[in-house]
């Protein structure tokens, strides 16, 4: 029985208005809502299965992704499941490579945030087939199959699939015990839901202290918008998480070279493990640059949210410029592009620990990570996926977080299918949350 042909593809604009209380607030972001175009792909297949994708924005502008996905959508409907996965490669390629399409990426911006949108609604799909969670599916695949799924261009100076295919073979060694060890303890996390930037301080005491009693051990602090506020604050986390604990820290990008290097040297004293985001996204030789000065402080550089593609990760590997790489499951181009990410960290031995900060992110990301772990990188030295506790309630399948670590998903699929209920009344506009709130807060729609 084939798996189906693609009858149609609806994109949808959900937004949860999480700016009213300053959740996912940082240094250049102060009032996101976060949002997610929502795709679901439907076949003929007489199993009934849909496939359920999502991509992560922040409110305004998701209008514009939706618009991308729906410009793409020529390349999925009336297209066969079976010739999708038996050429993955070929279709990847396709949907970034579209010959009028890709002018305005090529393979960044809101076309390749809507190609991500569309690919994991067409994982979920092919896991839900198989009767899986997404990253066990990975895990059982063969390695020539699974890298018959990554479009090496652009890469090949960094990573050959010749190298790739030696990297997945050596990781059969010990797989087994590393799933089992999964399914018993999970993969560890941090959490960055302690202190957001718009957090006042006694609303952060309270989060610090009820997360240290649930056992968490490693905190994210968003810094970058004024100096001795950051002092500060950082000062009072310390204080609240004890010395032994891990602190990390995130300017999303607020900084000059030279100013991010001056920042972070005088937030030393507070020992963190890394500084996030601390210039331009595209600037490698800036990260190079901040990580070389933040060496001797024993201070590394964090980054990979908003990294377009495998193309600036394998810029940054090669340019010594990263510390920690954070894959992010709908920024790239899917589970696609992220195998390839994954594999060239594993080459350069830089540790992975993914972006998870946003809806729906957590719910995908934490199978990537776990595949990593089981089948690629083998070491959990260094390695923590990052958490926030924010709208899983509206997932079908949300996050199960246990001692302060992933465990791995039991249900088949990408954890990517929200609730109907959630799905409708959070559409925006017409969504019957949003209708009440432009009536209530008078808010303009531009």
């Amino acid at each position: 029985m084939g798996r189906g042909r693609v009858l149609g593809l609806v994109a949808s604009d959900v937004r949860f208005p999480t700016s009213l209380a300053r959740h996912g607030s940082d240094a250049m972001h102060p009032d996101p809502d976060y949002s997610a175009v929502y795709v679901v792909i439907e076949t003929d297949a007489p199993d009934g299965l849909k496939g359920y994708g999502l991509t992560f924005t922040l409110g305004k502008g998701t209008e514009v992704v939706v618009c991308a996905v729906n410009a793409l959508s020529a390349h999925v409907v009336n297209k066969d499941l079976d010739e999708i996965i038996g050429d993955f490669r070929g279709f990847y390629r396709q949907l970034t490579s579209d010959g009028q399409l890709r002018w305005i990426g090529p393979e960044k911006g809101a076309v390749h945030l809507a190609t991500a949108a569309i690919l994991n609604a067409v994982w979920d799909l092919w896991a839900k087939q198989e009767g899986k969670p997404l990253w066990k599916l990975l895990v059982d695949m063969d390695p020539k199959q699974l890298l018959s799924c990554i479009d090496f261009r652009y890469i090949t100076d960094a990573l050959t699939e010749e190298e790739a295919l030696t990297i997945l073979q050596s990781g059969l060694v010990g797989k087994k015990q590393r799933e089992e060890q999964m399914l018993e303890c999970g993969y560890p996390a941090y959490t960055t839901s302690c202190a957001w930037l718009g957090y006042p301080d006694q609303q952060l005491k309270q989060l610090c202290t009820e997360a240290l009693k649930d056992g968490w051990t490693r905190f994210k602090v968003k810094v970058g918008a004024d100096l001795q506020d950051d002092i500060r604050r950082c000062r009072l986390v310390r204080e609240m998480i004890g010395p032994e604990n891990i602190l990390m820290l995130d300017a999303n990008q607020r900084w000059e070279v030279k100013e991010a290097i001056e920042w972070v040297t005088k937030l030393a004293e507070f020992k963190p493990l890394w500084i996030e985001e601390p210039t331009s996204p595209d600037d490698i030789l800036g990260h190079a640059t901040i990580a070389k000065a933040l060496a001797p402080l024993g201070i590394g550089v964090a980054t990979g949210e908003q990294c377009h593609n495998r193309v600036i990760f394998k810029q940054l590997l090669q340019a010594q410029a990263l510390s920690y790489i954070q894959v992010d499951s709908c920024r790239l181009g899917s589970v696609n592009e992220n195998l390839s990410v994954l594999l060239m960290a594993k080459k350069f031995q830089v540790p992975v620990c993914p972006h998870a900060g946003g809806v729906g992110l957590c719910e995908l990301v934490q199978h990537l990570i776990i595949f990593d772990y089981i089948s690629i990188s083998g070491s959990l030295e260094n390695r923590m996926c990052e958490y926030v506790d924010h709208l899983h309630e509206h997932f079908k399948y949300p996050v199960v977080i246990k001692n302060a670590s992933y465990m791995p998903p039991q249900a088949a699929g990408y954890s990517t299918e929200m609730k109907e209920d959630s799905a409708r009344k959070y559409q925006f506009p017409q969504g019957e949350v949003w209708q009440k709130l432009l009536c209530e807060h008078k808010i303009q729609l531009k």
